[in-house]
């Protein structure tokens, strides 16, 4: 795990290990931002350009509209290139930091519910959210309630070996609302801090399956007053703005808090990250950037852009 507030476990500072998982997408962004600010051109010619650049970057076009909007706004005493890329470096700072990015587990007993589709790297980032706790000292339980999926399943069970953490499963084709309450009852009587629910994502457009996590929460709320704290939801940043459709669709399910926004390394698509909080109204509040355990970040806004521009 990396904190953006520190050094990371291993060593190296933060920004640095930031820079270097999003190296594809600051090649993508920067190269085209620096021969853009220093081309000399008028203030409105670079403004119109920085549009296709934020495109490019799979920003998106209403959230582009958004940020050049502003620009536009807060630019027009000044010609400056330096001036205009430290206005944006600003306002994507400002877009990404609307909402608070911190995951609100510190108040135990907590549950984390994780949604969203299968492909999109769920039970590995489930797996480590519940690294990233233990290793703060809370002691975690996992769900596998994804019981139409008997992959999803063991991955999920594998995981837990490896992280001596205890896994609550069903058969395959059990009620998981059911599995979600058996697990209540286990997580209650051992008095542990952290309970996290990896559920079913089949076909996010399957009306079926938004009300079984509907059916879930309410369990989860009944059996421990305010819980779940919060309802994270996985989007895969290699998919880009083709995230957003799914998203719309899991956003059907009430009480959404925030995105996992995994396989952040492996993309030149890492602008759609603004385009994600801009159009779904929701923080980003972790990060996947590789495949072990360890390989993940809590997001941080100024970080982040800084690393695009670093």
């Amino acid at each position: 795990m990396t904190s953006l507030g520190a050094a990371s476990y291993n060593g190296p500072a933060v920004l640095g290990n930031l820079r270097d998982k999003l190296a594809r997408t600051r090649d993508a962004f920067r190269g085209k931002l620096d021969d853009l600010f220093k081309s000399g051109r008028p203030r409105d010619e670079i403004l119109e350009e920085l549009a296709e650049v934020l495109i490019m970057a799979d920003v998106g076009p209403a959230t582009t509209d958004k940020i050049l909007d502003a620009l536009r706004q807060k630019s027009k005493k000044t010609d400056s290139a330096d001036a205009l890329s430290a206005l944006l470096k600003d306002e994507l700072v400002a877009l990404l930091a609307k909402r608070p990015t911190r995951l609100a587990v510190d108040s135990v007993p907590a549950v984390v519910m994780v949604v969203g589709v299968n492909g999109g790297g769920k039970t590995t980032s489930v797996a480590k959210l519940a690294s990233r706790l233990k290793s703060e000292g809370k002691k975690v339980m996992l769900v596998a309630a994804d019981t139409f999926r008997a992959a999803a399943q063991e991955q999920l069970v594998l995981w837990g070996k490896k992280l001596h953490l205890p896994v609550v499963r069903g058969g395959y084709g059990a009620d998981p609302s059911s599995v979600v309450f058996d697990a209540l009852q286990s997580f209650k009587a051992q008095g542990l801090d952290v309970l996290i629910v990896d559920t079913a994502g089949r076909v996010h457009t399957n009306a079926n399956l938004m009300a079984e996590l509907e059916k879930i929460k309410r369990i989860i709320a009944r059996e421990i007053p305010g819980a779940p704290q919060e309802i994270l939801l996985v989007l895969d940043s290699m998919i880009g703005q083709n995230a957003l459709f799914q998203a719309r669709e899991f956003l059907k399910v009430s009480g959404i808090t925030g995105i996992f926004l995994t396989k952040l390394d492996g993309t030149a698509k890492g602008g759609s990250a603004l385009a994600n909080v801009e159009e779904l109204d929701l923080p980003i509040k972790l990060a996947g950037v590789g495949e072990s355990e360890e390989d993940w970040l809590e997001f941080d806004p100024k970080s982040f852009v800084d690393s695009l521009f670093s």
